[in-house]
Formats: C-alpha cells, sequence, structure tokens
C-alpha cells in the first residue's frame, strides 16, 4: 500500500513538472481572436504622495529643505515625469535615505562596542557616515534614471512598430487618422498607453496629431517623437507625401534599432573573453605549477 501511494505521488510529480514546462498551446483560432480583440486604453493611477510609503511618511518633514536646496533639477524633473513618481515623494525617499546612510555607522559603531566592548574611532565612523549618507542620498537618483532610461527605449521602440504599422495601413488604402487608429489599438505597455493617449488628446481637442506627438516626445525627451513631428510639419497634409516620411523614419529606427542591438551583442561578446582568459590562466597555473615545484626541488 505504501508503495502505491509513493508511486501515484511520483507519477503526480511528474505530471505536473511535465505540464509545467510543456504548458499546452492555444489553437490557432484563439490566438487570431486576441490578437483581433482592441485593447482597452489603461487609464494612469493617480499617484498619492500620502498614500503611500514609510518613507513619505518618515521623511515627508525634509522636503521643504531639498526644495529649498534647489531640488530636483530641471532634468531629473523630466525622469521623475516619465517615471511617473511624485516630486514629494522623491524627496522624501532622498531625505530617509540619507539619514539612515548617515546614522546606519554610527548606529553599528554602537552595537560593537556594546557587544564587544570596542567601538570603531570617532574619525572612522564620520567618515563612515558621510560616505553612506551621501552614497543612499543618490541612490533614488539612480533608480529613477533606470526607470526614465527603460521605459524612453520602451516608447522608441513602440513608436518604431506604431510608425511600421501605420505605413502597412497607409499603403492599404486607408486614411491618415484611420490609419494611425489602427496601429495604436493593438500595442501594449506603458509606451503603447502614452501613444494612444496623445491620438485621444487630438482627437477630442481636434488638434493635430503630429503636434501631440511632438509634445509627447517634447516631455518624456524621446527625440524621435519630436523628429517625426517636425518631418511631417514639413512634409504637409497630403497622404502620399506624409506615407514617404513615415517609411523614411521607420526605416532609419530600424537601422538604429539594430545597431545598436549588434553593439550590445558585441559587447556581451567581449566581456564573455575575461572569463576564459582567466581560465585559461587557471589552467596554465594548474599545469605549470607541478614542472616548477619539481625544478625548484631539484635546485
Amino acid at each position: 500500500m505504501t508503495a502505491l501511494l509513493l508511486g501515484l505521488g511520483l507519477g503526480g510529480f511528474l505530471a505536473l513538472a511535465v505540464y509545467g514546462l510543456n504548458p499546452p498551446r492555444p489553437s490557432l483560432a484563439e490566438s487570431l481572436a486576441r490578437l483581433g480583440r482592441p485593447s482597452a486604453i489603461p487609464r494612469p493611477e493617480p499617484s498619492s504622495p500620502g498614500g503611500e510609503k514609510w518613507a513619505y511618511r518618515w521623511g515627508r518633514r525634509g522636503v521643504p529643505v531639498l526644495r529649498a536646496c534647489g531640488l530636483p533639477t530641471a532634468k531629473l524633473r523630466r525622469d521623475l515625469l516619465v517615471a511617473e513618481v511624485s516630486v514629494e515623494q522623491f524627496l522624501a525617499e532622498k531625505a530617509v535615505a540619507g539619514l539612515l546612510g548617515f546614522l546606519a555607522p554610527s548606529v553599528l559603531s554602537l552595537l560593537l562596542w556594546g557587544l564587544t566592548g570596542a567601538g570603531m574611532d570617532w574619525q572612522l565612523s564620520g567618515v563612515a557616515s558621510l560616505a553612506f549618507g551621501a552614497g543612499l542620498f543618490f541612490a533614488p537618483d539612480l533608480s529613477v534614471r533606470a526607470t526614465a532610461a527603460r521605459r524612453r527605449k520602451e516608447l522608441r521602440h513602440t513608436l518604431s512598430v506604431f510608425l511600421n504599422l501605420t505605413v502597412i495601413a497607409l499603403a492599404g488604402g486607408a486614411g491618415v487618422h484611420q490609419a494611425l487608429a489602427d496601429a495604436g489599438a493593438n500595442p501594449q505597455g506603458w509606451a503603447a498607453a502614452q501613444l494612444r493617449r496623445a491620438l485621444t488628446a487630438a482627437e477630442v481637442g481636434r488638434t493635430n496629431v503630429w503636434h501631440e506627438l511632438g509634445g509627447l516626445g517634447t516631455r518624456t525627451g524621446v527625440r524621435e517623437l519630436v523628429e517625426l513631428a517636425a518631418t511631417i510639419s514639413l512634409a504637409g497634409s497630403e497622404g502620399a507625401k506624409i506615407r514617404v516620411s513615415l517609411e523614411a523614419k521607420a526605416s532609419a529606427m530600424r537601422t538604429r534599432a539594430l545597431t545598436e542591438a549588434d553593439g550590445v551583442a558585441q559587447s556581451a561578446t567581449e566581456r564573455m573573453s575575461l572569463p576564459v582568459v582567466v581560465l585559461f590562466g587557471g589552467f596554465l597555473v594548474f599545469i605549470g605549477y607541478p614542472a616548477m615545484q619539481n625544478v625548484l626541488a631539484g635546485l
């Protein structure tokens, strides 16, 4: 009986493992239906600085002080806008991070003194407090800049897909506005939501859609959108000229994306050569050490 239960348990575990490694694929009809289904435009969640993280509750008293020091800078404000982080929350996190980094070495020194009776001297503790405080004070900047850079890259990639779909729709005989609406319906993600929001703003406000996309590029710091708006403004309002301009811009973005991907691949290849060199050096040491030891022992 025990062997039977163990066999059933092992068989069930193996079946679940195989199912997890090889899940059933959806049918072709389901995949086509999912591609043809229009996607809903996600609404941006309101950023409430109070609701909040513990960092804001602890560091909000330091926000006026940091504002008086001129923080954040104009470039950092643009990154905060792209990362969708409020200024108050960001400054509160900087204040808390800097304070924790400044107090951490002193607290550690006190703990060591209480446990062992010998802690760090005050000079070393002061230098460590300044170093850790400065390092953690700028840690939120790095996080925001990394998020903004990732989103700008996503926006460039989505814009390239958006332009390619628009050119295909224009080649099929659709009008400019219909081609833009069809191209922005299927892509997903934050960048696609930004493009759809710009299209919706142009439709509701009865403004030029290319000016809205240019404004999006100005706010996010993506110069490809600004260049696209300037190019279309020079091309005029004729569908043929717009199609030629969009084809040229899409081709240029594809070429740039391929060049960047090739550069990343080359960089990864060069980084992989270092472990090979270290491994080869270790192999030479492993082979040559006994021979050198024998030679030195014979002397």
